[in-house]
């Protein structure tokens, strides 16, 4: 049985910029019980959900972890702020010519990469704390995206909701939603709750053949939001996940079919042939051929109607990617 399926996609459908309206991106919903597809844009979502459903969101906020050094050489060194150790010191992806005992640099700022670990990242130490770091550093925009970050990155790779900070990529499925669509929701009786995850190294990964792991990524859940999903479950109503990590996180903090509060990393690779335990509903963008993020919507919705989502998306020229158009998918 096949996990995923690949696609060719034409450039123009890449989304370069993110749309100044975050309501105007178009939205598809999927039915998958009744194998049907609509299509809407995502400012009328209030119109397929219900009191019946609980939204979880993902409060993380995107760092400007991308920071671009050079080697006393010359050479060009880009480094990605993956996860922090210390005050100073920092577990980093990087590209260019590195290796363990160099010191890159950047104005006053050097770094001197200490140790390089198995899974080909590295352990990094700084002569600057995160306060002053945070000043050298970029927004990290995807690969796909061709251009360097402008002023308007730093407002649109953001949720209007984020609040904690220490993700390298932004929970794209929840840059949709604006203050205004938030209260539409909750008049409607919709309760709103929220978790965190940082999108971490495994967000950004493409899944190799017979790949078993994925990375591990950090996240919380509060005992109020634990003991909230529970109740409303029992009560009979659905969960709603706002992206892929948030249902990551939830399906991770499962203890005998109940949601427990967390503090930690999980692992969990969800692909063909999960269970699902929490989520019932998926608000998601479109992803890359054989990403993490596919595998997961394939198995969650199954792979026939996603496939034929993502035909129809491509055939109507829906944008895709992290400033792309919404999936709903119930």
């Amino acid at each position: 049985m096949r996990e995923v399926f690949d696609f060719d996609l034409p450039k123009e459908l890449i989304a370069q910029y993110p749309l100044k309206e975050r309501g105007k991106a178009r939205l598809m919903i999927v039915y998958r019980k009744e194998n049907k597809i609509k299509e809407d844009i995502f400012e009328n979502i209030e119109n397929y959900l219900s009191e019946n459903y609980i939204l979880v969101l993902n409060d993380t906020r995107v760092i400007p972890a991308r920071i671009n050094l050079k080697k006393q050489t010359g050479g060009k060194v880009e480094i990605l702020l993956l996860e922090k150790i210390d005050e100073k010191k920092w577990k980093v992806i990087g590209k260019g010519k590195i290796k363990e005992g160099i010191e890159v640099f950047k104005d006053d700022l050097i770094c001197k990469i200490v140790q390089r670990n198995e899974d080909g990242s590295f352990i990094c130490e700084f002569n600057k704390n995160w306060e002053e770091l945070k000043n050298y550093g970029e927004i990290p925009l995807p690969p796909y995206i061709k251009r360097k970050p402008e002023e308007e990155d730093k407002i649109y790779y953001q949720t209007v909701y984020a609040k904690k900070n220490g993700s390298i990529a932004a929970p794209t499925a929840g840059l949709h939603f604006t203050e205004k669509i938030l209260e539409k929701l909750k008049k409607k009786g919709i309760e709103i709750l929220f978790i965190t995850l940082h999108m971490g190294w495994s967000s950004i990964k493409i899944a190799k053949e017979g790949e078993q792991k994925v990375g591990e990524e950090y996240f919380e859940i509060t005992e109020e939001v634990a003991e909230k999903i529970n109740e409303s479950k029992n009560q009979g109503k659905k969960i709603i996940a706002v992206g892929t990590g948030t249902v990551r996180a939830l399906e991770s903090a499962v203890k005998e079919n109940k949601l427990i509060p967390y503090k930690g990393y999980t692992q969990l690779f969800i692909k063909s042939g999960y269970k699902f335990k929490i989520v019932e509903g998926l608000i998601t963008n479109f992803h890359l051929p054989n990403s993490t993020h596919l595998l997961l919507v394939c198995s969650f919705g199954g792979i026939e109607i996603i496939e034929k989502a993502y035909k129809i998306a491509i055939e109507k020229k829906f944008r895709f990617y992290s400033y792309g158009d919404s999936m709903l998918i119930l």
